[in-house]
């Protein structure tokens, strides 16, 4: 990745140099519908000052074709990631002519053909630093500037971007499209879709301000999007914003896109906000599924003010867009929509997902060293997301609402359309709460780790103490049989003890309502009424924190997996809180494959498959409910066959299956993957099962199934193409991983470790970040001990760091998986 991979210093050092007036963008993209042809044209002018008499411009495509200042032209000189301008000194006109890749690994121009129609789709993805697979410029995010983009597609397609077309021709072979100027924005939220997507209008009002909105998809896919509902979303949180902002949204129009082969939940690119089309439900999807999609729509709706008004200087300050972004995104639908329960999914899942994080060893400040691009693409995580997401909800009762919504807009309205860092923030906090909010900056953002919070006697106790505003509940029995609580006490720990005066319950919850981020242990007695009775908790939000807490306890090998299990089967089935439930299957799952001990895997699957078939056949028929417990039952149908005749002959319809439960073309293929991983189905049948859905998504659901198969060509197949098919896509890619791990008997995949050491270097080196992370995660050996992986950390102490990230991040969850098998294997 060389040159590719900027960083922090020398970006700086141009940003001190250069500033930029402005960007025009012309690309032809003609081409498109011809899969034979990989490249695009794309011409780049940009007008700029320099103080420098050199610069490079950031560009990863075919070829330069030329490079002119100022009318003259220049010599090339590209290294196939950096153009070297000279010639610069006050005001100049930079053009730059080239020809950049299709991308089929979701970075830069996507093209995608739908299998459903053979009709070609395109669409960008650029952050954090992908801009420069389209077209030439400075890939940073402090050189903002307006862009001008001007489009040539095939007639008859809708052709976007960030800013409403101001003007179409028609042109040889198609049309050409010119797009009105941004407002100055980083070149890492330009935007560009093209392709012929369905897109239903409508619009939004408060006061003078009309916004028009947009919601568009595949036209193979339009039967099934629900806009009515998006809209409705959306109107919800342009309300919200726009009275707790005081700043009216000021992109234009608001366009949402769902599209294929997406390697995010979504992007926050002004005027046209890009989804994953997984939003689209293609079948039957629960409320927690919809609840997901509005938190995602008004998590990038909160960026049009997080990070696209205001932007972070350099990718150290990327919280200041997603912490808040993910933090707003469960205020407002908790707020503002139907969704009042939106702070019992963050607690149960986006939670999880931090915790998880600050436990590796290569955890980091929520406000992270991020030396260079490598660092910044792989900083989206839990980290950055959820674990800042979660000490912002603190920082808010720490300094007060009001304070905190005066103060985003005090800097909204200071900082408009430029960059910041921490400090810009901090200062505006301290001006409006009066509070000493460096010092928690200091506590919360520049620190790692998360604390344990649990009960000795009359104290509670803390691991890593931390400052906490946390609340205990006292939960006792009613005269309906339900624990609810009786008593609750707020106070405030700073030390490794603290002796507090709490009530006597049958339950005491320590960090009740969720208001801190740290781990809690119950205690023996609350445990005891946790096993008893944890259905009989009537608050959703407590039963999620203490589910949040079993499965903690689990995975640092603090309670038994067992017991975990068995509670899961007696209380999971009654769970009404889809957020919750769905949580609860994925765990269960995880901890059977992981944390059970594997001599006795075998026996403890199949008592889950039971506790899942039993469930699915017992609950409301088409409900949600209904819904997660036969995708739990899909799921542990693969490591266990007890029930793979029945579900042959459900598939097949000759048995009948629960009743209401709608064997949708997605649960089709869930159910027959995990006959295929248990070598009860054959490619014949997925052949069946593809010419009944020979959609996208069914192909690449084919391609699953049938490397799930457990032999050792297919696993030898899989391998291959996994490791040397470059023009597998994304998901494809993704889906032959999947299909090589799949199965119970790792002896079939197991010959492939001395394989993955040695191929780590090649991929990282020649796939692009987004497909070497795939592979290093995807393909990292199933193992009895650490000693190959540790070999290899031994011996390439020199490999790029963010590579030896991922690897040293494996090895801790290997190692946890070991301890945790070890601890459950003394019974």
């Amino acid at each position: 990745m060389s040159t590719a991979n900027l960083n922090r210093s020398e970006v700086a050092e141009r940003s001190r140099a250069i500033s930029v007036a402005g960007y025009r963008v012309e690309l032809d993209l003609r081409s498109a519908v011809d899969s034979a042809v990989k490249t695009f044209s794309t011409v780049t002018t940009i007008d700029l000052t320099s103080s420098a008499e050199s610069t490079w411009l950031d560009f990863i495509g075919a070829a330069v074709d030329s490079v002119d200042v100022d009318g003259v032209s220049i010599p090339v000189e590209y290294d196939g990631s950096r153009i070297v301008v000279r010639g610069l000194g006050g005001s100049n006109v930079v053009r730059v002519a080239a020809h950049g890749n299709y991308s089929r690994s979701g970075e830069g121009l996507h093209r995608f053909v739908d299998d459903a129609d053979d009709q070609t789709y395109l669409y960008t993805q650029y952050e954090p630093a992908d801009a420069r697979r389209v077209f030439a410029c400075f890939e940073q995010p402090d050189l903002k500037a307006p862009f001008t983009f001007e489009v040539t597609a095939p007639d008859g397609w809708e052709v976007l971007s960030n800013q409403p077309a101001t003007q179409t021709h028609s042109v040889d072979g198609g049309q050409r499209v010119t797009f009105a100027p941004t407002l100055p924005i980083s070149t890492y939220i330009t935007a560009i879709a093209a392709g012929p997507y369905h897109r239903v209008a409508s619009s939004w009002s408060r006061g003078d301000l009309t916004v028009e909105l947009g919601a568009l998809c595949r036209a193979s896919l339009a039967p099934h999007l629900d806009a009515d509902n998006v809209f409705d979303i959306t109107r919800q949180g342009l309300d919200f914003y726009a009275e707790h902002f005081d700043y009216p949204y000021p992109f234009g129009k608001y366009d949402q896109i769902f599209v294929p082969e997406y390697n995010l939940g979504a992007m926050e690119n002004p005027g046209l906000v890009t989804f994953t089309e997984a939003y689209v439900f293609r079948g039957s999807a629960t409320d927690e599924q919809h609840q997901r999609r509005a938190n995602t729509i008004l998590h990038e709706m909160a960026h049009m003010w997080f990070g696209d008004l205001v932007t972070m200087v350099w990718w150290d300050d990327l919280w200041l867009k997603e912490s808040f972004a993910d933090f707003m995104g469960s205020l407002v639908s908790a707020e503002a929509t139907r969704f009042t329960d939106a702070w019992v999914a963050f607690a149960i899942k986006r939670k999880a997902w931090a915790y998880l994080q600050d436990q590796l060893p290569t955890t980091h400040p929520i406000v992270a060293d991020i030396v260079d691009l490598e660092a910044a693409k792989l900083n989206f995580d839990g980290i950055t997301y959820a674990k800042g997401a979660s000490v912002l909800k603190q920082l808010v009762a720490f300094v007060g609402r009001d304070a905190f919504f005066e103060a985003a807009r005090r800097y909204f309205k200071a900082h408009a359309f430029g960059n910041t860092t921490l400090v810009d923030l901090l200062d505006v906090l301290a001006e409006t709460s009066g509070r000493d909010v460096r010092e928690w900056a200091r506590i919360w953002l520049q620190t790692t780790g998360v604390s344990t919070l649990s009960l000795d006697g009359t104290d509670v106790v803390q691991t890593d103490p931390r400052p906490h505003r946390l609340a205990v509940g006292i939960y006792d029995y009613n005269e309906s049989g339900d624990l609810v609580r009786t008593e609750r006490v707020e106070l405030d720990i700073t030390e490794s003890r603290t002796s507090v005066d709490l009530p006597s319950g049958a339950l005491t919850l320590l960090n009740d309502e969720d208001l801190t981020y740290a781990k809690v242990r119950l205690d023996e007695r609350s445990l005891s009424t946790v096993e008893a009775s944890l259905d009989r908790v009537s608050d959703p939000l407590a039963r999620g924190v203490i589910w949040s807490s079993l499965w903690n306890s689990v995975r640092d090998a603090q309670l038994s997996v067992f017991r975990y299990l068995d509670m899961v089967e007696r209380f999971a089935p009654a769970e009404t809180d889809l957020a919750i439930l769905s949580s609860i299957l994925t765990d269960a799952q995880y901890a059977v494959l992981h944390y059970v001990p594997k001599s006795l895997r075998p026996n403890v699957s199949a008592g889950w498959l039971e506790t899942t078939w039993k469930a699915v056949f017992e609950a409301e028929p088409e409900s949600g409910r209904q819904l997660a417990w036969a995708r739990a039952l899909s799921a542990a149908a693969a490591v266990n066959d007890a029930r793979a005749d029945e579900l042959r002959s459900i598939l097949g319809g000759t048995c009948p299956g629960p009743v209401g439960l709608a064997l949708d073309p997605d649960l089709r293929w869930a159910l027959w993957i995990a006959l295929s991983a248990t070598g009860h189905a054959s490619v014949s049948d997925f052949d069946r099962e593809l010419s009944k859905d020979s959609t996208s998504a069914g192909r690449t659901a084919y391609v699953r199934a049938a490397a799930s198969i457990p032999d050792a060509a297919t696993k030898a197949a899989a391998w291959a193409s996994a490791t040397t098919d470059a023009s597998l896509s994304n998901d494809r890619l993704d889906a032959t991983i999947a299909g090589f791990r799949s199965g119970t008997d790792a002896s079939l995949i197991e010959g492939y470790a001395g394989e993955y050491f040695s191929s780590l270097g090649k991929w990282w080196s020649e796939r692009s970040i987004e497909i070497a992370r795939r592979l290093v995660n995807g393909l990292f050996p199933a193992a009895e001990d650490t000693s190959a992986v540790d070999s290899w950390i031994q011996a390439n102490a020199e490999a790029p760091a963010s590579l030896r990230r991922l690897v040293l991040e494996r090895r801790d969850h290997l190692a946890r998986d070991l301890r945790a098998q070890a601890s459950n294997a003394v019974i």
